[in-house]
């Protein structure tokens, strides 16, 4: 993601949900923040959205033309900067992380001050020129690091709910609810869903696997400066990136003077990389929708490849798709790094949602040496008196 952008986002956070006309998404009133050196937020806010199928136009999504993409990012306050295609999605990075086009399916993601949820009126209007109809949509972050500097309608999730309820373009086409994950003192997620499906639950197994990864290892993120490694390809091949992503087309890009932004696309599936390697806000996400029975090799390798302080783990399935693992991640109560570390599993969560969407959060932190040895002796214990 960009740590220097074009864009100056704009916004406001007096809590309070403009009118806004049904041909603008835009505020003149709003005011530019300036960005602070060391206060990149990192995480991304997500949007998913699913249209219904066999209806409107059979290519669906992939049909929108370009300048209707820009139009889309511009709400957003981001631009394209690149695409990769292949028969089942095309993927863009973006100047603040990543956009993702099925026929029926887009998922965006946007990092630092972007103004994501701003973008769904442009969106429905395309989508709908081209006979589509909604059919879900999701919207998920995790708490800010730096909440004050986001723009409207981001400063709070509940300003984020009444915009979506409130907003008088999107007001007829939503009425989901609202959850939060996780512990409220701590690093939690919030999600919001809408569903407007009529479909047999089985018929869908899709799944997200996200990885949010903080603090991470001075070593490991220093390879995401451009003094370190001047291009992107450096970047990607020096940290054993594409081991992460065998087979896949990588479309990858480096920010000045530091940060990494990747997608990699594989038959149906995509995989997205975004790194912020500033140590006061350093933070790298690994998110992909490969529909793997067991995550526990790649959570592993993908904790190896940037050795964070502490991580947190999301996943949203149906439930169908949930059947298919053989292994639930969110189980591991500890997770060993050899050479490294362990981390160990402070809290962990789950509710279903607005039918048959489940949604999982845990969270990581790396042990001390201390910590470890005394985990060690705890375990002997435990062993010494299960033989007895």
């Amino acid at each position: 993601m960009a740590l220097l952008s074009e864009h100056d986002p704009v916004g406001r956070a007096d809590g309070f949900v403009p009118e806004v006309s049904s041909d603008e998404d835009t505020d003149a009133s709003e005011e530019p923040k300036d960005y602070v050196p060391g206060c990149f937020e990192g995480p991304e806010k997500n949007l998913e959205i699913l249209f219904k199928p066999d209806i409107g136009h059979p290519n669906g999504c992939r049909e929108l033309p370009r300048d209707a993409l820009d139009q889309i990012c511009m709400a957003a306050r981001c631009t394209i900067l690149s695409k990769v295609s292949n028969a089942h999605l095309d993927a863009y990075v973006l100047s603040e992380s990543s956009l993702f086009v099925y026929s029926h399916k887009m998922i965006l993601k946007t990092c630092g001050r972007t103004t994501l949820l701003r973008c769904l009126h442009p969106l429905l209007r395309h989508t709908a020129q081209l006979g589509l109809e909604l059919e879900w949509l999701g919207y998920s972050r995790k708490n800010y690091t730096f909440p004050d500097d986001q723009c409207f309608p981001h400063s709070s999730f509940q300003e984020e709910f009444a915009y979506l309820k409130k907003h008088p373009n999107l007001s007829a086409h939503l009425d989901g609810s609202g959850y939060v994950l996780g512990p409220i003192t701590g690093d939690h997620w919030l999600v919001y869903v809408s569903d407007k499906s009529d479909r047999p639950s089985f018929q869908s197994t899709e799944r997200t696997l996200n990885i949010m990864m903080f603090d991470l290892d001075a070593e490991a993120a220093a390879l995401f400066y451009q003094d370190k490694c001047p291009t992107a390809a450096d970047m990607t091949r020096r940290s054993g990136i594409p081991d992460l992503v065998p087979g896949a087309v990588i479309d990858d890009r480096a920010f000045e003077p530091c940060g990494y932004s990747m997608n990699a696309i594989l038959y149906g599936s995509y995989t997205t990389v975004h790194i912020t390697p500033e140590p006061e806000c350093s933070y790298a996400s690994f998110e992909t929708n490969t529909p793997l029975k067991s995550y526990t090799s790649l959570i592993n390798n993908v904790l190896a490849t940037f050795r964070p302080g502490r991580v947190v783990i999301t996943m949203m399935a149906d439930a169908a798709g949930l059947q298919q693992i053989t292994e639930n991640p969110f189980d591991n109560a500890g997770i060993v790094i050899p050479g490294f570390g362990c981390y160990n599993r402070s809290s962990t969560s789950f509710t279903k949602v607005e039918g048959d969407c489940c949604v999982h959060m845990g969270n990581w932190e790396l042990l001390s040496q201390d910590d470890v040895a005394v985990a060690d002796i705890e375990h002997r214990k435990s062993n010494r008196m299960a033989s007895f």
